[in-house]
């Protein structure tokens, strides 16, 4: 099986992204997939989400870009079995400054994942809330997108200028960009809002958006104070079911994907 690289990307804040990266990774993992997760936002929410303390954060995201590390040398074991992280530190914070003196400015992640052998069958990419420099290395370095939309009145507005911006990175530095689909968060069944807002984006996104929904759980919030994925905090919770659905989706469609492209 190939690695297959999903950013996890959404320049709005808020829309459950890093918790997400965490809890589809652990799932992921917890289905023998060998996984690895990127931590591309400077906040660190997710290497903190995961236990990984800022001492324990002695090669990062930052040292993969921009220091010739190879991503096997940056990774840390979680407490999850199949599960490594690569952490991020505040040095991110400068890494767009640092990367636009490059004529490869965009190239720098894809150059370091591709440059170097990884035994992993998924690497997910937890993006910035912002469609910087950084997130952009994450598009052209990853095979495809996923896109956490809280279900709210403005969610296909947000949306917008992502799918223009993956427009662009397909013209310009990464032809096989895709979405990977589109995972309506925070969602209330019992709120009709929620419910207006699904067949909305169902309405005009089609098979894109992903049959799982990630409900408002309050286990999902608690667990990253307890710095473990919500399937190890609360296995039980809506939350973690949700999660462990969402995985045994999108491993449905990409083994359905390659028997159609084979």
């Amino acid at each position: 099986m190939k690695t297959r690289i999903v950013s996890i990307a959404n320049q709005k804040g808020g829309v459950g992204k890093t918790t997400t990266a965490i809890n589809l990774g652990a799932s992921l993992a917890v289905r023998g997939m060998r996984t690895l997760l990127i931590d591309l936002d400077p906040q660190g929410n997710a290497s903190t989400g995961l236990g990984i303390s800022r001492s324990g954060r002695g090669k990062s995201a930052y040292d993969v870009l921009l220091g010739d590390i190879a991503p096997s040398d940056a990774a840390v074991l979680t407490d999850v079995d199949n599960l490594s992280i690569i952490p991020a530190t505040m040095d991110l914070a400068s890494a767009d400054n640092e990367m636009m003196k490059s004529s490869r400015r965009v190239m720098h992640l894809r150059d370091a994942l591709r440059l170097h052998p990884m035994e992993y069958d998924y690497v997910l990419i937890d993006c910035p809330p912002n469609l910087n420099l950084l997130t952009i290395n994450s598009f052209v370095a990853s095979d495809t997108i996923l896109v956490p939309l809280q279900a709210e009145f403005f969610a296909l507005e947000g949306l917008s200028q992502l799918l223009v911006t993956v427009r662009d990175v397909r013209k310009s530095a990464n032809a096989d960009l895709r979405i990977e689909g589109i995972l309506l968060t925070m969602f209330d069944r019992r709120n009709n809002l929620c419910l207006q807002v699904e067949e909305d984006v169902r309405e005009n996104l089609g098979d894109l958006v992903l049959q799982t929904k990630i409900p408002r759980n309050v286990r999902l919030s608690e667990a990253p104070s307890y710095a473990m994925p919500v399937i190890n905090y609360d296995p039980t919770s809506r939350g973690a079911i949700a999660y462990r659905s969402l995985a045994g989706e999108l491993l449905q469609r990409n083994e359905e994907a390659l028997l159609t492209d084979g």
